[in-house]
This record gives C-alpha cells, sequence and structure tokens, in this order.
C-alpha cells in the first residue's frame, strides 16, 4: 500500500505556495498519496495560541520578510511580497479542494494555480469568477465545483478539518503529517524527505529517549 501524506494548508499561506510544488514532486517521487486538507487556520490558531499576521509584533512582521526574500530566492519562484488582495475571505477556494477531493479528483494543480494567483499574479482570489476559471483551466468543471462547494456536506467537511488539525499536532501551514509526524513549515521539507527515503519509524512527542 503507497504512504500517504496529510497536507494541512491554506491558501492564504506564501510559504504553502513556496513549498508546494516541491512538495507534490516529492510525494510523487517516493510514491506516496496526498490527502489535502485545507484549514480555516484562524480557527486553529485560536486553538493553539497563534496570532494571525496583523497582530505578530513588527519585529516579527520584519523578519517574515527577509525570510520571503531568501526563499523565493532559494525555490526561484516569483513571489509579491505585499499582495494588493492579501488578506481575503479565502474559504470559497479552499472549499473548491474539498470539492475536488470528495469527486476523486487531485487538487494539485487547482492548487497551485491558485497559490501563484495570490503570491506571483497579484490576483483578486476572492472573485468566484476567476476561481472557477482556474478550476476549468485545471480541467475541471468550474461552475459546477463552485456549486458543491457552497453545499453543506462540504461546509461541515471544511469545518471539520479544524479539530482534525489540533488532534494530528498541527499548529500552523503548511503541515505535513507522516505516520501522525507532524512537519511544520515548507522549509521542513528535506527533512520530510528523508523520513520518506530511510522509511524510519515516526518520531514522537513522547519519547523517552
Amino acid at each position: 500500500m503507497p504512504r500517504s501524506i496529510d497536507y494541512y494548508f491554506t491558501l492564504l499561506s506564501p510559504w504553502t505556495y513556496l513549498g508546494h510544488s516541491a512538495f507534490v514532486a516529492m510525494a510523487r517521487r517516493h510514491g506516496c498519496e496526498i490527502v489535502y486538507r485545507p484549514t480555516p487556520l484562524r480557527m486553529v490558531f485560536d486553538e493553539t495560541g497563534g496570532l494571525p499576521l496583523p497582530k505578530r509584533h513588527p519585529v516579527r512582521q520584519r523578519y517574515r520578510i527577509l525570510e520571503l526574500q531568501r526563499w523565493r530566492e532559494k525555490r526561484g519562484l516569483p513571489l509579491v511580497l505585499y499582495p494588493q488582495h492579501f488578506p481575503f475571505d479565502v474559504s470559497l477556494a479552499d472549499r473548491v479542494v474539498i470539492a475536488i477531493r470528495e469527486a476523486g479528483g487531485d487538487p494539485s494543480v487547482f492548487v497551485g494555480e491558485v497559490l501563484a494567483g495570490v503570491w506571483a499574479r497579484d490576483e483578486d482570489l476572492s472573485r468566484r469568477d476567476l476561481i472557477a476559471g482556474i478550476a476549468d483551466a485545471a480541467g475541471f468543471n468550474g461552475a459546477a465545483l463552485l456549486e458543491t462547494a457552497d453545499s453543506e456536506a462540504v461546509l461541515q467537511l471544511y469545518a471539520a478539518t479544524i479539530n482534525s488539525a489540533i488532534t494530528a499536532g498541527v499548529f500552523g501551514a503548511p503541515s505535513y503529517v507522516l505516520d501522525g509526524e507532524v512537519f511544520w513549515g515548507q522549509d521542513r521539507l528535506e527533512l520530510l524527505d528523508d523520513a520518506l527515503s530511510s522509511q524510519r519509524a515516526a518520531y514522537r512527542d513522547d519519547a523517552q529517549i
């Protein structure tokens, strides 16, 4: 059986954007299934002690800008440091990912294009027409996906990711969970790759040695 990795993320995150392509390529190289779990991150912050960006100390906010510049160079990706449409209500785009997943589709291209729309093309991804257009370009029926994304079933699945994330030990995005072990941040991808290559047992947070 192929191994699976739970992928907790928000489409608002520049870190999710910076790591997405590298993560998908890694998972495919190792023959792993990706379980896409878009998450209302603000709710997770409220439960785990995190702070939304505007409430963080200016020192932390300034350091974030330095890191974004370092990592966009490292990853070789275009990235707008101050996108004019950020932040926005990301819930519809997140729920489209769930609609794709529930229909048995692969959301990887849609996720990548939404992230690039926010962080490379500086688009307003709160617009339903843009989200539908990205879904169409990814090979789906955008209008149908938006209708499904608005359904009560998908709304409940989206809300359920809050408890799922917290139970898994997730407190930020992106987080990759392999065999119960959390790898937080796209800068942990090398460590995730090592774990997959070695096939070691998952490290535990209650380890005694």
